[in-house]
């Protein structure tokens, strides 16, 4: 049985617990911004390849106690690299802490490094080479007060990259988000969805990937296929299993989605292309305030725009009752759940918020609100 650490977008802990069970991840414990679990070896490419929540799985490794940079050292170089991945290899090192006494990271992630490249000069000869942007290997350690964790990070590009964004430097929301929204909203396939908002689509992208019942993973490669244990042969079975249940296209179409932009859409169009789900989303060009509901009920999963100027936020003040009044109007029977960092939308939305989930996107405090819009009118 092998340790494993799953960061998630925080607030998102309980959904990817739940995920990760599915999986077959035993001993679960959540943790600030991720879940960790055991399982065999063969659990960390079922994990990269279905979550559509985790960020990254990291493989722990090893563990040690320490009161400086010396111990954390010595507890690094105490563990036998050479059986993780190749000399060959390029090697990346990453630390973060809580609470730690040390009074510079950047001190021990030189140290980490040095002990790893160390340890592979005596057993070998030769060292890795280091790739601070691309490496084959990274590892990870983690300070707490008085305790370092080691992981090796099985996953390489972090899991949100899935692949069919093309304007990943753009958008306001990361993919794992975006699919957290969706779960958290307690959306079923074949039920009613829509995205009013939809900017670049990636809210309606993540639910017709699990309507299709296609995993996140299917078009990237992982960093387990740099290290030693891996297993060419059993990868591709638990791939192909995957790629085997994929349904291509739907008996009815149930997810939609609009944008009053036909920048924003074209675009949204040329994700659900790349990410093979476009035969399952209606996208339109519609203004929110306008628009029709697609069906009597259903659930509306949006991240309308909050800014950060003042112009922006004198916009929205007037904006947010206009989209209050637009769900009363015509979304009585629905279920809508709105993301927002601006946490001023409940007071100038007019309408009552049966829960208020804290979610964090990257650094900003946010909240996904419910608003059960049914006998409104």
């Amino acid at each position: 049985m092998e340790r494993f650490f799953a960061p998630c977008p925080r607030g998102l802990e309980p959904a990817l617990q739940e995920e990760l069970q599915r999986f077959g991840a035993t001993s679960l414990s959540t943790a600030d911004g991720g879940v960790s679990f055991e399982g065999e070896r063969e659990l960390a490419y079922v994990a990269n390849l279905e979550s559509r929540l985790a960020s990254r799985v990291l493989w722990q490794v090893g563990a040690g106690r320490y009161r400086n940079e010396h111990d954390v050292n010595a507890a690094a170089r105490a563990l036998d690299w050479t059986k993780h991945f190749r000399k060959d290899r390029t090697l990346r090192v990453d630390v973060s802490a809580t609470r730690s006494p040390l009074t510079s990271l950047e001190f021990a992630t030189l140290t980490i490094k040095d002990a790893i490249v160390d340890r592979f000069r005596a057993q070998t000869g030769t060292r890795p080479s280091i790739d601070k942007r691309a490496p084959d290997v990274r590892v990870y350690a983690y300070l707490t007060a008085d305790a370092v964790t080691f992981y090796v990070d099985t996953s390489g590009e972090p899991l949100f990259k899935r692949g069919y964004r093309r304007d990943a430097d753009e958008a306001p929301l990361r993919e794992n988000l975006a699919a957290g929204l969706v779960a958290l909203s307690g959306w079923e396939p074949g039920t009613p969805f829509l995205d009013p908002m939809c900017g670049s689509g990636t809210i309606a992208i993540e639910a017709a990937l699990i309507a299709a019942d296609r995993a996140p993973g299917l078009a990237r490669t992982f960093g387990f296929q740099k290290l030693a244990w891996y297993d060419g042969p059993t990868w591709q079975r638990i791939r192909q299993k995957a790629l085997d249940r994929v349904v291509e296209h739907p008996a009815a179409v149930t997810i939609s989605a609009s944008d009053h932009a036909a920048a924003a859409l074209g675009k949204a169009r040329s994700n659900a292309h790349a990410a093979r789900v476009e035969h399952w989303i209606d996208m339109q060009q519609a203004d929110v305030l306008s628009r029709p509901a697609p069906a009597a009920s259903g659930v509306l999963v949006s991240n309308p725009p909050y800014g950060v100027r003042l112009a922006d936020l004198e916009r929205l003040a007037a904006f947010y009752p206009q989209l209050g009044d637009a769900l009363k109007a015509r979304f009585d029977g629905w279920n809508a759940w709105l993301f927002s960092g601006d946490l001023r939308l409940p007071k100038l939305i007019h309408l009552k918020a049966a829960r208020r989930i804290p979610l964090y996107n990257g650094a900003l405090e946010c909240r996904l609100f419910h608003y059960p819009v049914t006998g409104t009118r």
